[in-house]
């Protein structure tokens, strides 16, 4: 254990097990050797236009840029004089070869409904919607809203925008009215397109009458298209409101990929802030599309015939870079599915993974430890020899959540890569390379290449192996976000005012003797205890490692005699907590990391409150924790009402 004070973070977590890769599968890797990472990442560290020019060529380019790299962070460009398009590169350059046979989208709907899409008839229909975009008088540089299920005309509306240079704004189908309201105006969004209705846990949720009324306060808005997917009722206003099939009818499927600057605004996404007021990550072009396609290539070690499957939502940033955008650079087979993994029952995700041999599976740590809730009976039920690679994103993964994963999904066969990355990032920063690293439980092992991490105090000052910190960037990299839309300011304030010349990523983190990583959570999930600063992360870990324990959220509290007490909210397997519960978890976190970290108070839940994408929203149960009236902005809010229940069994 690290005994630095002050400025660092203390670990308290010690995991020792190792897992070296399967020889059959670094055989096939498209990465081999730690030679060969080490160089690469050598090279890309020492000399990052030789290294970046070179990967470049895995692009097709209009126009040659003029320069790799210019300027130093936070205001690098990355291949200026370039033109490129992002939708040719997933597209149309496939369509010289076989590729144009083989399937680029297999989508599954929640009802069972199904279609796939080959790299020609993907081609055909984002070339017909690039042509209503334009018809209704979507031009260059124009802003795009995107509201929708996870259906294929939410891939085809994207890749349309990046077709014609309009920038899309995807808001994750759920949101409220206000919510999308507030990014419409941020954006000054020309257009919105959306459907009437998805379908969830087999409940219709009204989408359109959600743009309706978010229209009321969207002055900038003039057109919307509308996806017929559940048949329910909506009211069309006339001159403004249009339904997508219509249009498509009788519209041209030729369309010209336009020649765009490499620094022409790709996307926004708004990522939630801890002010009322989201933040509108901005990236580009040509370096965010390197950045995905290098990254699928290198960490799902892609290869013709494999079948990927990555479960997130297209409105958050994983779907953007691992279902569309990097996968579909690289040619890839990439599965899209529509509905929530326990429906019609718990065993939906594995029956999809037989159904359609699915050989690369990535998922977020909260699924996992919903599948493990379940039972092992569910994944049992189903063939999931096609399997050969896993991965996890979107928080660090509990040990033994990743341990269930690596037996029961991967049969102790398949890699786990445990990866590390941002909406701001764009692409995956650090993860094992399954052919070449030997993997630890809960640990996103090392930086690939091109990444140059650091870990240092709040003085900027680099921490010894061993010792908990601040995880910042050195070094620019080309998919990072280039600003926050419509306020610079507030984007060299977020990410580049903390430490002097780094970008830092707001996550604490410490290396282990190895020289591995393990991210300890948000900076602000830390609790200083009696002068010991701990990670919320660590703590949870411990907590989930008692066999009755299927979730936890650890925040920190004020406290009269430690300055922060350790407040626990915890979601049990099966039953409702009780004083003997509390009593036996206080003993086993006290067993699993020490008396430094035992807690409090521990709160029972059946649920905790979460973001739709599955985050623990941790800031909301810090106020309640320290019976604050809720701040910020809590749009992400999957279901409001178990804050109520929480708050009322605090009282």
């Amino acid at each position: 254990m690290s005994t630095n004070s002050g400025d660092g973070i203390e670990s308290v977590l010690n995991e020792t097990r190792t897992f070296p890769p399967p020889a059959e599968f670094v055989e096939q890797a498209n990465i081999k050797s730690e030679e060969e990472y080490q160089q690469m990442w050598q090279r890309a560290k020492d000399d990052p236009e030789g290294f970046w020019g070179e990967m470049a060529e895995n692009l097709d380019w209009f126009q040659k840029y003029d320069k790799v790299m210019e300027g130093d962070m936070p205001d690098t460009k990355w291949f200026t004089g370039g033109k490129i398009n992002v939708s040719y590169n997933c597209l149309d350059r496939h369509l010289d070869s076989w590729r144009k046979n083989k399937a680029a989208i297999i989508w599954e709907g929640e009802p069972g409904d199904t279609r796939v899409l080959r790299y020609q008839d993907l081609h055909r229909e984002v070339c017909k919607f690039a042509n209503v975009l334009k018809k209704l008088g979507v031009e260059t540089g124009d802003r795009v809203t995107i509201y929708m299920p996870m259906v294929p005309e939410l891939a085809i509306a994207m890749l349309a925008c990046s077709r014609i240079g309009a920038t899309h704004s995807i808001i994750f189908g759920g949101f409220s009215a206000d919510a999308i309201a507030d990014r419409n105006n941020d954006a000054e969004a020309k257009i919105v397109i959306t459907a009437d209705g998805s379908w969830r846990r087999g409940k219709e949720l009204p989408l359109k009458k959600a743009v309706d009324d978010s229209l009321e306060k969207s002055s900038t808005v003039k057109k919307v298209v509308v996806v017929q997917r559940t048949g329910g009722d909506v009211e069309m206003v006339p001159d403004r409101d249009y339904w997508w099939h219509e249009l498509m009818q009788d519209i041209s499927a030729d369309c010209e990929a336009t020649e765009l600057d490499s620094e022409h605004p790709l996307f926004i996404l708004y990522t939630s802030g801890s002010t009322g007021k989201p933040k509108g990550v901005l990236h580009t072009t040509a370096g965010y599309l390197l950045g995905t396609q290098m990254t699928s290539k290198w960490v799902f070690d892609l290869k013709e015939d494999d079948t990927y499957w990555c479960t997130a939502d297209i409105g958050w940033v994983t779907g953007h870079s691992y279902i569309i955008y990097g996968p579909l650079a690289n040619g890839a087979t990439t599965v899209m599915y529509e509905g929530a993994p326990n429906w019609p029952n718990e065993g939906r995700f594995w029956e999809i993974v037989e159904k359609y041999s699915v050989n690369i599976f990535y998922t977020a740590p909260t699924a996992i430890r919903a599948f493990i809730k379940w039972g092992d009976q569910w994944p049992n039920q189903y063939d999931l020899s096609s399997l050969r690679l896993l991965g996890t994103v979107g928080e660090p993964i509990n040990p033994e959540a990743w341990m269930w994963y690596h037996k029961t999904i991967g049969q102790e066969r398949c890699p786990i890569v445990d990866t590390w990355w941002q909406t701001e990032t764009g692409a995956i920063m650090m993860s094992p390379l399954p052919g070449v690293t030997a993997t630890k439980p809960g640990s996103c092992t090392f930086p690939l290449p091109g990444v140059v991490p650091d870990i240092v105090t709040k003085d900027g000052e680099s921490l010894p192996k061993g010792s908990g910190g601040l995880l910042v960037m050195r070094q620019s990299w080309p998919s990072m976000l280039r600003t926050l839309y419509g306020d610079h300011e507030r984007f060299l304030e977020t990410y580049f005012s903390e430490i002097e010349g780094c970008y830092f990523a707001g996550d604490g983190a410490r290396t282990d003797e190895d020289g591995y990583y393990w991210i300890m959570g948000r900076v602000d999930d830390v609790i200083n205890v009696s002068g010991h600063r701990l990670s919320t992360m660590e703590v949870e870990s411990a907590l989930v490692s008692h066999p009755k324990v299927a979730e936890a959220a650890v925040v920190g509290f004020p406290h009269e005699l430690k300055g922060e007490g350790i407040c626990c909210f915890v979601s049990l397997t099966e039953g409702e907590g009780d004083d003997a519960m509390e009593k036996e978890l206080i003993q086993h976190v006290r067993q699993q990391i020490g008396a430094i970290a035992t807690p409090d108070k521990i709160q029972f839940s059946p649920t905790l409150p979460k973001t739709r994408s599955g985050k623990i929203m941790r800031r909301l149960l810090r106020d309640i924790a320290a019976g604050r009236e809720t701040s910020g902005d809590t749009t992400t809010l999957e279901d409001a009402s178990v804050l109520e229940s929480l708050r009322k069994k605090d009282e």
